[in-house]
């Protein structure tokens, strides 16, 4: 039996997230004359001088993980790490994994900005370079998951998942894969209702379209996820599940963020596949970003009393809340990432109907037995292992000493861990297939026609809070 206040600080009650919410800056401060750092919203205050060696006790007997969640990280990876370091400096904690929940921008040099959906002026190398060319490791281990503005390019290499750089795990277009004993599954990009039962017709170089529509999230990727049957600890997308709101503040939600109002009490504001899974799936956790702003809600599903803790959480600014650290209880590390089992057997057996033309998946004729495909998947892990192929390069990374860019390759590199992943499962690679001329996105509406949502100079650096004009479901 935990002591009532100590469960109190460690969120073991009501939301049942942790201790520190350390969003509102790139250092947190706490208030002036106390001796605590101030939690808002649904969080409690924390004593910290008072409880860290009780809490640091609990955490060795009940071997809790101490995971930071980010919203949108849009490649400032050193601020984020900064912060982190912060925190465990002066709280004399160590934060064990950093979730991102999209918008990550993993761009590796110039020509990987060419993929990436953002105003010109907006493009910037930013910081992941610097370890994706080895200059700088992460300090925490990392996964995350792609939004709407990502180096896509980069990323189609990685479909299935794989090492974006050292220590920083990329979770695929779907997918799950398990830290210590923690199951993780995450899905990325956005929804758009146009695009969502169109195959992965994009190839790198992309037009105006497809730079757009090829982080749509896709119905095939949402079907495998929908196979999943084993527990899921935490869940990642970047746009907030359909009707989330309904669960939460979302009056507190409309005050500073008046525009919201009329998508709420429509039934609009958010993703439908994202509802479908976390009714389905019903993960103890799911973290969200996109919306640039904090937001809590509690789900209780009606089966088997389960409950769901969400937390959407703002980009990486100062004055934002960009970051929170929560505790799961788990196993005693030492932690690193591991393929699934399940999901591995889920991605072999629908593999055969992977669409990559602009026709629909056809996903009535997969049988899915998955106790042999299972069986088999073990069997494989078990001669080679779980863990993923090692991080390798698949192009040069920027050099600011360079006074030209130095991106002069060309072609679609296969990259070797989507090779070795692929291997594993005993499937083709097909990443690179060419369309055909019936297979071509000239009938896909031109640019005009989308409707984005949430761009880089978002509606809260406009003044008076104005809306903009994009669609935040479409």
């Amino acid at each position: 039996m935990v002591a009532a206040p100590l469960k109190l600080l460690l969120g073991l009650e009501n939301e049942g997230f942790s201790f520190v919410d350390v969003g509102h800056s790139y250092q947190p401060k706490a208030r002036k004359n106390s001796k605590t750092l101030y939690c808002d919203s649904l969080y409690r205050f924390c004593f910290w001088d008072f409880w860290t060696p009780l809490l640091n006790q609990y955490c060795v007997q009940f071997k809790r993980m101490k995971i930071a969640v980010e919203g949108c990280m849009h490649g400032d990876l050193d601020k984020v790490y900064d912060t982190i370091k912060y925190i465990e400096n002066t709280r004399n904690i160590k934060i064990d994994l950093l979730l991102c929940c999209g918008d990550f921008q993993a761009v590796r040099n110039e020509k990987d900005m060419d993929s990436l959906n953002v105003p010109p002026k907006y493009r910037e190398m930013k910081s992941f370079w610097k370890y994706y060319s080895g200059q700088e490791v992460a300090p925490v281990p990392t996964i995350f998951i792609g939004g709407n503005h990502e180096a896509s390019n980069y990323l189609w290499e990685l479909y299935y998942g794989g090492w974006a750089a050292p220590n920083i795990y990329f979770l695929g277009f779907a997918g799950v894969v398990k830290f210590g004993n923690i199951r993780i599954g995450g899905l990325s990009g956005i929804y758009n209702a146009r695009n969502y039962c169109l195959g992965h017709h994009e190839r790198p170089p992309y037009n105006d379209n497809t730079i757009r529509s090829v982080y749509h999230v896709r119905e095939y990727d949402v079907h495998k996820l929908m196979h999943l049957e084993d527990p899921i600890d935490i869940f990642l997308s970047h746009d907030w599940p359909l009707g989330i709101t309904d669960f939460g503040n979302w009056q507190q939600l409309v005050r500073y963020k008046k525009h919201f109002k009329d998508e709420i009490q429509q039934g609009t504001l958010g993703s439908k596949p994202a509802a479908q899974l976390l009714e389905k799936l019903k993960p103890s956790y799911w973290f969200s970003a996109h919306l640039h702003c904090k937001f809590t809600a509690l789900v209780e599903h009606e089966e088997g009393g389960r409950v769901t803790k969400f937390l959407a959480l703002d980009k990486c600014l100062p004055g934002r809340k960009f970051l929170q650290i929560v505790d799961i209880e788990s196993d005693p590390g030492p932690y690193e990432v591991q393929y699934d089992e399940e999901w591995l057997a889920i991605t072999r057996k629908l593999n055969c109907v992977f669409p990559l033309t602009l026709r629909r998946g056809d996903f009535g004729r997969t049988q899915l037995d998955m106790q042999d495909c299972r069986q088999w998947v073990k069997s494989r892990m078990e001669d080679r292992g779980a863990k993923p192929c090692e991080f390798s390069q698949t192009a040069p990374p920027h050099k600011p000493s360079d006074s030209v860019s130095n991106t002069t390759f060309s072609g679609f590199p296969r990259n070797p861990q989507t090779v070795s992943f692929l291997e594993l499962l005993d499937l083709p690679y097909v990443l690179d297939n060419a369309l055909d001329s019936r297979d071509t996105p000239a009938s896909l509406p031109q640019k005009d026609d989308y409707s984005e949502d949430i761009p880089i100079e978002d509606e809260d650096d406009l003044e008076d809070g104005e809306p903009n004009n994009e669609n935040r479901s479409s």
